[in-house]
Order: C-alpha cells, then structure tokens, then sequence
C-alpha cells in the first residue's frame, strides 16, 4: 500500500501541473507519514543528495557555460561551424548541428546549447528563407548532444545516483563516439529534409576562411581538451575541472575576447545561481523518492518482473528503453536518473551488461524525453525562441527523432560504440 502512495500521490500531483520537484518532495513525505516513519527523514535524506562533494561540479560547469555564451565563445564556434559545413545542402541547419556538439563540450548542457545556439541560429534561418519549424526541430534535436559530451553534468548526477561507484571519467570518454554518430545522422537527416523542401547550400569560404574560424575559436576548443584531458588523466577531478573552466571562461571572455562587461557578468551570475537551485531542489527530491522505491524494495520487485517476462537480455534492454522513453515524456532529465538508475543498475548488471554502457543509454533515452511534451524543457525553449507553437514543431520533427531513436538502438546494441574508448585508456 506504501508504494500505492508514493507513486499515487506524484502522478496525480503531476498531472495537476505541479512541478516536478515538489510532486517528489509531497510524495516521499505523504509516503513516509503514511508508513509512520518521522517526517525528518525525508528532509534528511534531501540534505544528504545535495550535500555530495562532487555536486559542485554542477554549479560551476552552468556558470562557466553561462560565461563563454554572454561572452562570446558560442558566437566563435557557429562562426567555425560555418566555415567547416556551411556549404553543403541546408547550409544553417549543418552548421545548427555542428555548433551544437562544439557548444556542447563547453555548456555540458542541453537548454543552455538550445538557447544559445538556437537564439542565434533560428532567427538566421528564419532569415535566409528556412521555415522556423524546422530551424527548431534541428536545434532541439541537435542540442541533446550536450549531453552525450563533456562536461555533461548529467554523468555526474549518473555516477552519484550510482554510488559513486562508476567512474566520471569513463563516462565522458564513453559518451564521445555516441555524441558523434548523433550528430552525423542529425546532418543526414537535415540535408535529407533540405533537399526535399528545396533549401539552398552555402558558399564555402575558402581554406584561409576556415582557417581563421578555427583560429577565432580555439579558446573554447582548448577549454573542451583542458576539461576532459585532465579528468580522464587523473590530474584533476571533475569538480576541479569545473572550477577551472570557470576561471578560464573568465580569463577568455575578459581578456580575449572582451565580451564579456559586468551587466553580462551579472546576469551570467544570476542565470547560474537559478538554475543550480531548481537542479539541486530537483536532485534532493529526487534523492528522498528514490531512497523510499529501495526501502520498498522496489528494485528487486523490478528485477523479478523483468526476469519474469525474458531471460534474454537483448528483450530486457529495449523493455528498458521503452520504459525510459514513456517516462521521459513526463519526467525531467535529472529526476528521472535518480530514480531509474537504483531500480534498473542492479536489473543490467544481473543481465552482464557494463554500467558504463547503461549510463550512455540512460542518458541518451533522457535526452530524447526532453524533446517530447508535455516535460519537454528544450522543446519549450526552441519553440520559444523560434515563435512556434508545440503543436507546429511536433508536425514535422519526426524524422530528427527518427535519427535520434536509431542511434539510441545502435548505442543499445552494439556496446563497442560506449565501450571502446575508454577501454583504450584502461
């Protein structure tokens, strides 16, 4: 009957429009008053989630992604995405992708990649003649590649909802060669889609164009091999790592660039104080609901349905994936990896299947829920930015979610694709 509670009590709050912090937060308490356990317990069990060390890796990681977009770094890397694909079919939307994953190695994060890349990148396409659904749709889709390369926060929140038994490391290196094949098949898709609608290509700017674009953007470049160099070889974790990309995007925006004024300083401040509380309050919540599933052993009870339905593991891992789909279409990102990661780890490990591996597909399977209403944080953002409605982005953005679902089957089920890179540094 407690488990009747706990989850009772979120989704009918959830579909009331609560959000989501507070649906976790009412439910562990209805759930643990209803149990008789004191009321402090879930309050503690917050404070000890937002208390880990490795969490301030999150809050410096948004800041310095705040940094490098008011001061200029996102502007350089679209400038050398230009350059690089501008001129083939579909010109913006190659050049939408590619900024994305060189944004991505910097932000870490999928809104902050959609809002800035998108705020420039839409209304540029709008203005050569792209309709702005499929100016969204691209940036939307592109924009989860964020969270495939490092510095993505959300490997950190993995690992800690793990134990902090995986290392962060692996998690960066391993999310690369999927980061890559996402954007490759969301350039396909996109000149796929240009063709067909009749969009032009782009002039390509010559050798010495591409050569200063590459040039204007090696700041941020350098800050990516900083961040991940060091984490993967040990020099420094990755909370220091984050430390650091802040005080490089500091030093880049003030004395390289000189983008960056003190309103912009400010407001970077601020924006990064806003979205590390909302993603703090989220985790802690999310941190009591998840400790009540164990307690009500609701991990072992999912072990046994799923051993119940299949003993093959090819069959356990798309029942995983279509589980994780259904619940990112209400789910935020990093609740739903406090919560899926203790009730289906102990399921894939039983099934022989490397954590590393599961995390790439936790995350990617997470990432796609963030394009799909009625919890589509990034949907909302690029139909924000590009003056659409929900409805109007939904129409046509099937087949970037087509391309995106597919590489989510080949991360699934090939394990070389997660796996091998960071085997080499083994």
């Amino acid at each position: 009957m407690a488990m009747t509670v706990l989850f009772g009590v979120f989704t009918t709050l959830l579909l009331i429009g609560t959000p989501v912090a507070f649906c976790l937060g009412i439910a562990s308490l209805a759930t643990v008053l209803y149990m008789g356990l004191p009321p402090v317990v879930v309050f503690q069990q917050i404070n000890s989630n937002m208390n880990a060390f490795s969490m301030l890796a999150i809050p410096f990681f948004i800041f310095a992604g705040d940094l490098m977009m008011r001061g200029g770094i996102a502007d350089r890397l679209i400038g050398m995405a230009a350059a690089l694909v501008g001129h083939l079919r579909g010109g913006l939307g190659q050049v939408n992708v590619v900024a994305s994953f060189l944004f991505g190695g910097v932000s870490g994060s999928a809104v902050a990649d959609a809002s800035a890349i998108g705020g420039i990148m839409i209304p540029q396409m709008a203005k050569h003649g792209y309709a702005k659904d499929f100016a969204v749709n691209v940036t939307v889709n592109a924009a989860i590649i964020a969270l495939l390369v490092p510095p993505s926060h959300n490997m950190i929140i993995y690992s800690l909802s793990a134990g902090g038994t995986i290392s962060i490391a692996d998690l960066f290196t391993a999310g690369i060669i999927p980061g890559m094949l996402l954007a490759a098949a969301l350039m396909i898709t996109a000149y796929v889609v240009a063709r067909n609608r009749g969009y032009p290509a782009g002039v390509f700017p010559g050798w010495y164009g591409v050569l200063r674009a590459v040039i204007g953007a090696l700041p941020g470049i350098v800050l990516i091999a900083i961040i991940f160099g060091g984490v993967r070889s040990g020099v420094f974790t990755a909370t220091e790592s984050s430390c650091i990309a802040v005080i490089y995007a500091l030093l880049v925006t003030l004395l390289v660039y000189r983008g960056l004024d003190w309103s912009s300083f400010v407001h970077a401040t601020l924006g990064a104080v806003r979205t590390t509380a909302m993603v703090l309050l989220v985790i802690g919540t999310a941190g009591a609901f998840g400790w009540l599933m164990a307690f009500l052993q609701v991990p072992k009870a999912t072990i046994e349905l799923m051993q119940s339905v299949s003993d093959n593991k090819y069959v356990i891992l798309l029942l995983i994936n279509i589980i994780l789909l259904v619940l990112g279409t209400f789910m935020d990102m990093a609740p739903m990896i406090i919560i899926c990661t203790p009730i289906f780890l102990p399921l894939i490990k039983a099934f022989g299947i490397d954590p590393v591996q599961f995390g790439i597909i936790l995350i990617l399977n997470a990432g796609i829920g963030l394009n799909t209403p009625p919890v589509g944080s990034v949907l909302f953002v690029g139909c924000a930015v590009g003056k659409i409605s929900i409805g109007e982005a939904m129409k046509t953005i099937w087949p970037f979610f087509g391309a995106s679902v597919a590489v989510l089957m080949v991360v699934t089920y090939v394990p070389a694709v997660s796996l091998w890179l960071p085997s080499l540094f083994r």
